[in-house]
């Protein structure tokens, strides 16, 4: 969900600069999400941010340039395992996207992504939509929150509290993630009528950091405080995603219960998300390969269990 992931990435690089590079190995230990797939059939379209595409993930799609999708992001596996091809799916994501990019056409860093929401149609049968993190500035929060606690490990005998982002954005966060289901509800509604006969799945955000903030040293480098604070607005994010899905009459897909365990901070050889430094083809703090894979399989599991 990053809104400028070349930036960010150079922040975060800078910001833990003495955590070393370690080299993970990919173990696939999910469920086959081939027992998910229905006879559901396209045209398909993805629609989201960072998160859908899957920056740096290999193979890398560059049109437009800029929003780094991966051909093993979660929408394309989605699509392989309805068999959808060609014209039957169309994956839009793009890194950096706000809900206001759904509707309007996004300049990223190397190139301008038309409006999401232009490769809806009258015949277009599923919908998946991963968005809403940009619109609350969690990515640019977290880049800050990392500087505070490389501070905060450089004083800690002196430090007042352990929680200085929690200080410094506690008020305003919020009331943005509820500005941004407010903006979430309208863009579901375009979303049915452009394409009223589809099946619509708003995707929430996996786990980005655990529950302990014992178990998050040196690969997030954020304060103990501010590991537990940055959790929540997450959880708090997820849970407006789904009450605006529902309250739609659509379909919400929870990635944060499978994922918890498997945050920046767990084992590299488990991990679905990537942390500062990554260990896997992955941006940081954004979903590696298993990562993606899992997100589809709570996707295939929700559009076999749904109505």
């Amino acid at each position: 969900m990053t809104t400028h992931l070349r930036t960010l990435t150079a922040g975060l690089l800078l910001a833990c600069g003495a955590l070393a590079v370690t080299v993970g190995v990919v173990r696939h230990d999910d469920s086959d999400p081939a027992a998910a797939a229905t006879a559901l059939k396209g045209p398909y379209v993805a629609l989201g941010d960072s998160y859908t595409a899957g920056p740096k993930i290999p193979a890398q799609n560059n049109e437009p340039a800029g929003c780094d999708r991966s051909d093993r992001n979660y929408p394309s596996l989605v699509a392989a395992e309805l068999g959808l091809t060609g014209g039957d799916f169309k994956d839009v994501s793009c890194s950096g996207a706000t809900l206001a990019d759904l509707t309007a056409r996004q300049s990223t860093d190397d190139g301008t992504n038309p409006a999401q929401l232009t490769a809806l149609s009258q015949d277009t049968r599923l919908v998946t939509v991963g968005i809403g993190g940009n619109d609350i500035g969690f990515a640019s929060m977290i880049k800050k929150c990392v500087g505070m606690g490389v501070l905060y490990d450089l004083t800690s005998a002196f430090a007042p509290e352990d929680a200085p982002c929690a200080r410094k954005y506690g008020d305003g966060i919020q009331e943005k993630t509820e500005a941004a289901g407010r903006k979430l509800a309208k863009t579901l509604d375009e979303i049915r009528r452009r394409a009223p006969e589809a099946r619509v799945y708003v995707v929430g955000y996996p786990a980005i950091l655990p529950s302990d903030s014992a178990e998050c040293g040196r690969e997030m480098s954020l304060a103990p405080g501010d590991v537990t604070f940055v959790r929540k607005q997450e959880q708090r994010l997820n849970s407006v995603l789904r009450q605006r899905a529902e309250a739609a009459g659509m379909n919400y897909v929870d990635t944060y219960t499978p994922s918890e365990g498997r945050d920046a901070c767990s084992a590299k050889d488990t991990r679905w998300i990537e942390p500062l430094v990554p260990s896997s083809a992955a941006a940081p703090v954004h979903p590696n390969e298993r990562g993606e894979r899992g997100m589809s399989v709570a996707v295939l599991h929700a559009l076999r269990t749904s109505s």
